[in-house]
């Protein structure tokens, strides 16, 4: 779980879950939890970059479909500021930036 210090959690409220489409796990109105209600495992990865030569993303959140990701980035005109691309170690992915300046890796498993 990463926690993310923000004054504005409206900001969040629409990008984690109206856009990315995560469930609002936990609200306490000062701190909530999006994600899933699926078992969930912990990850940690550290890098020098994040492969194909982009930057080393600060959040990597993988999705059921990164076209319907894609799209739903797409409407809300949050730039895509790489990809999307089939990488040769077997994801589909794009990078965006949240409302706070985050680079994530919306990615799917090939």
């Amino acid at each position: 779980m990463s926690n993310f210090e923000t004054r504005d959690t409206e900001k969040a409220a629409a990008f984690y879950g109206d856009i990315l489409g995560l469930d609002l796990l936990m609200d306490h109105g000062w701190f909530q939890t999006y994600g899933s209600d699926a078992k969930m495992m912990v990850q940690l990865s550290f890098g020098t970059e994040g492969g194909s030569d982009t930057p080393v993303p600060d959040l990597s959140i993988e999705v059921d479909d990164v076209e319907a990701a894609l799209e739903r980035m797409k409407a809300a005109e949050i730039p895509i500021e790489y990809g999307p691309a089939s990488e040769p170690w077997g994801v589909r992915r794009f990078y965006v930036r949240d409302p706070f300046g985050r680079l994530l890796n919306i990615l799917q498993h090939e």
